[in-house]
């Protein structure tokens, strides 16, 4: 694929203006925004469940309009930062998948999956902030959801090749697309000055050991889309389970008795969510 090509594709996938979400998650905030009894730790805990939301409410808070551009990666707290009324706006703002793109249910479930892997990963590991490895999981596969508003056409050949050729979607975006939807993550967090944490495991989070400053954040993310996948919570746009490095969970210093402390840990969460499931 020619550069040029590539510049095209990165120019309409950085105009995105309006990403779309599953309308239970938009309705419980709005329901939750108008409720004068609502507490912030309410209105997170649903957000954190969207990974559109999230990452228009990371996006937002972390511009430079608000003086914290690349330093506030949980959702919580950029709500404290933005109020009630900003979050209304950005409500406003949002719109619902329409039939078309039902697909992208599985998806959804698939990111709040790998999102609850990731925070049990890194509670598991004893690492500072679990939440904040959890939006990392959450914002994943953002890329493909950016991918498929900007570039719908691309989205259909990628899920005919998915389909006939029973590849992975990452192999399938490089031979449609001459790139992955980790390239389009990395290109997203840059664009929209997301903490560089986030950035680089969402970028990484199929080859960890590359990232240069946050490997731990990416091996986490490695892992935790490995759970998630082996559990088959969610769909991530095929039925392939990816490699997962070795050398990730050895840089984790992540041993068989803490996989399986997880592994538990995940069975009663997936549970949880599911019975959870808004709407």
């Amino acid at each position: 694929m020619t550069q040029d090509l590539a510049t095209q594709y990165k120019g309409q996938i950085l105009a995105v203006k309006n990403l779309p979400t599953l309308p239970t998650a938009l309705e419980e905030v709005s329901r939750l925004v108008e409720d004068p009894n609502s507490s912030t730790e309410q209105i997170a805990r649903v957000i954190a469940y969207d990974q559109v939301l999230s990452a228009k409410v990371l996006k937002m808070v972390n511009s430079p309009i608000y003086g914290f551009p690349g330093r506030i990666s949980s959702v919580q707290h950029a709500l404290v930062l933005l109020g009630f009324n900003v979050i209304r706006g950005l409500i406003i703002s949002t719109s619902v998948f329409d039939d078309m793109n039902k697909t992208m249910v599985g998806l959804w479930d698939h990111s709040v999956g790998c999102a609850l892997a990731c925070g049990e990963v890194a509670r598991v590991l004893g690492f500072k902030d679990p939440e904040e490895y959890a939006v990392a999981g959450l914002l994943h596969d953002l890329g493909k959801v950016v991918t498929a508003v900007q570039l719908p056409q691309a989205k259909k050949a990628l899920d005919v090749l998915v389909r006939t050729e029973d590849i992975t979607y990452l192999e399938a975006e490089k031979r449609v697309l001459g790139f992955g939807h980790d390239r389009v993550n990395l290109w997203l967090g840059r664009h929209w000055n997301l903490p560089p944490n986030i950035c680089e495991a969402i970028a990484y989070h199929h080859k960890p050991l590359s990232a240069q400053n946050y490997t731990q954040f990416a091996c986490v993310v490695h892992v935790g889309n490995f759970l998630t996948r082996v559990f088959e919570y969610g769909n991530g746009g095929d039925d392939n389970v990816p490699y997962m490095l070795p050398h990730a969970m050895k840089l984790l210093k992540l041993n068989q008795r803490m996989l399986e402390q997880v592994l538990d840990a995940l069975c009663a969460k997936f549970i949880e969510v599911a019975d959870l499931k808004l709407g």
